[in-house]
């Protein structure tokens, strides 16, 4: 027995020390491999890169998960180039959809969350500010280390008077002052002075957004949750349908924050379309999530300096362009993208009640219903891209206002004023000599219209024996919905169809489920492009329209 005891001692220790060496072993793995070419990624290329990266790791780690889980148990497992354009739809916040909704599993649909809250453009700001605090950090770093012997660089180069002063501030250990004058020495402390504010800065402003992301997504979640609790017509769909509530409040919150458009119904939300308090909840989470997150970005940090009077606040407030980020405006910036917004929806507003209000598409609902419709679903037209009608009964006057708006960039505002900034960067432009690669860039109109006759002669087959479904308007507005990640289908109807086919089954999946292969891959590349599409919005200056 006491032979077996050691026994026992002996396999538990080596054991725990084959244990110890495998940690060791996955740490040196990490260190040596991953972190170092994780660190090249994003100190070392250009953002573009980075974030082509990213978004094809995420849609490609998502694709796996989805793979790997299985579906609802009534449905049939969908083909592995569906399951990766969803994937792709999700996390480029695209919403296009070549399978139904509630195919997906629960853990599916966490998984489809996961995926939206990653690619979310407040998320993705989130990084950049992180990012940019390591890049601060690292720079901090190598400015110590060059500046170790700097107390005796400071006592041969300057007074004593001064070295003494630089000392009491504490900045003996990062400052180098090569001159042999009193006032420089004092400019070059107010400088690191200045680093040391826009460093907190970037810090405030990280704390600021996840603030911001986290108060909406908790406080949205929960008002939909208790919205579905007390309204027993809202809650009953969902059990009918055999979803979770809980799941549905989280997933329609981060859907539409990130401007997505995905919801767990199959309908989307015509379902819901009645349900006008429900729409109300969601169209201030479409605005803050996109169109007007500067303005109120901008907002909440003016509210926060008048709180804590913290210098960090005022400067973020009065350095805007300084700081680089795209979300941050200046003061009249923001109040004309608000007006800009505003005018945008108060126009299709108009357009679309003038049009569509004795419409199928709004045929039994009340007045109240139409009109708390009509909002919602322009104001979805930008990016976010729910809906509570079937688009493929709306006026084509109407679809074609939509396809103009889902192609505006979401920062577009009009701007009376002569920005001087920019006019000295574009002078600063013209005068340089522009790289061979810069005049060959086309605009991005110039890429949609080659995406589309792409498109078009993949699908020419099925142009010529389904017409009515395959028009070209239909081609161009999935296009555009893809490339303006917002998510609006026309949709497919076997009824539309010259030659029925027996076998036909209306579905709710977007039209694009209905393309072939070389179809959806087109599209899986047109929603990389659109999200990506800032990195471009300067393409074309090669070209001169005269």
């Amino acid at each position: 027995m006491k032979n077996l005891t050691c026994l026992g001692n002996k396999l538990e220790h080596l054991c725990s020390s084959s244990c110890i060496k495998v940690t060791c072993l996955s740490k040196s793995f990490w260190c040596l491999m991953v972190w170092p070419f994780l660190r090249f990624l994003i100190f070392h290329l250009n953002p573009l890169w980075v974030q082509i990266c990213y978004f094809v790791s995420i849609s490609f780690m998502g694709f796996l998960v989805l793979k790997t889980l299985n579906p609802r148990p009534d449905s049939i497992r969908p083909k592995d180039l569906d399951v990766f354009f969803m994937s792709v739809s999700a996390s480029t916040v695209s919403s296009m959809s070549t399978i139904e909704m509630e195919v997906f599993s629960n853990a599916q649909l966490v998984v489809l969350t996961v995926l939206m809250l990653l690619g979310g453009e407040v998320f993705l700001f989130m990084l950049e500010l992180q990012i940019a605090r390591s890049k601060s950090k690292k720079q901090e770093r190598i400015e110590n280390r060059e500046v170790d012997s700097i107390g005796f660089e400071l006592s041969s180069s300057c007074p004593r008077n001064v070295v003494n002063r630089i000392d009491e501030l504490g900045l003996i250990r990062v400052i180098t002052v090569p001159h042999n004058s009193i006032m420089e020495a004092r400019n070059e402390i107010k400088s690191m002075g200045s680093k040391d504010v826009e460093y907190n800065s970037i810090k405030y402003l990280n704390y600021s957004v996840l603030g911001y992301f986290l108060v909406i997504h908790v406080v949205g979640s929960a008002l939909i949750l208790l919205y579905l609790i007390f309204v027993p017509s809202a809650g009953d769909v969902l059990k009918n349908k055999n979803l979770q509530i809980q799941t549905f409040s989280v997933f329609t919150t981060v859907s539409t924050f990130a401007n997505c458009g995905f919801l767990p119904t199959n309908e989307n939300l015509i379902v819901f379309r009645k349900d006008a308090g429900l729409l109300l909840l969601l169209i201030p989470q479409v605005l803050l999530g996109n169109t007007l997150f500067p303005p109120c970005l901008r907002f909440m940090i003016w509210v926060l300096w008048r709180l804590s009077r913290r210098e960090e606040f005022n400067y973020i407030l009065n350095n805007t362009r300084e700081m680089g980020y795209i979300h941050l405006f200046p003061n009249l910036h923001s109040f004309l993208l608000v007006v800009t917004v505003f005018g945008f929806i108060l126009i299709q507003f108009i357009l679309f009640c003038s049009m569509e209000w004795n419409s199928e598409s709004l045929a039994g609902m009340n007045p109240y219903q139409k009109l708390v419709g009509a909002l919602f679903q322009t104001v979805n037209s930008r990016h976010a891209g729910e809906s509570i009608i079937d688009l493929s009964i709306v006026s084509p006057a109407i679809l074609v206002l939509f396809v103009v708006m889902m192609y505006l960039p979401p920062y577009t505002s009009f701007l009376p004023i002569k920005d001087e900034e920019k006019s000295q960067r574009t002078t600063n432009r013209m005068r340089r000599r522009e790289s061979l690669l810069e005049n060959l860039i086309f605009s991005q109109l110039s890429y949609l219209v080659m995406f589309i006759i792409l498109i078009c002669i993949t699908e020419r087959k099925k142009m010529k024996e389904d017409p009515l479904n395959f028009t070209v308007l239909n081609i161009i507005m999935e296009v555009i919905s893809a490339y303006g990640n917002v998510g609006f289908t026309s949709g497919y109807s076997c009824k539309r169809q010259l030659k029925l086919d027996s076998h036909c089954k209306d579905t709710w999946y977007g039209f694009s489920g209905r393309w072939s292969n070389k179809g959806k891959l087109i599209l899986i590349l047109v929603m990389f492009f659109g999200r990506l599409k800032k990195f471009n919005m300067e393409g074309g200056r090669g070209w001169k329209l005269l």
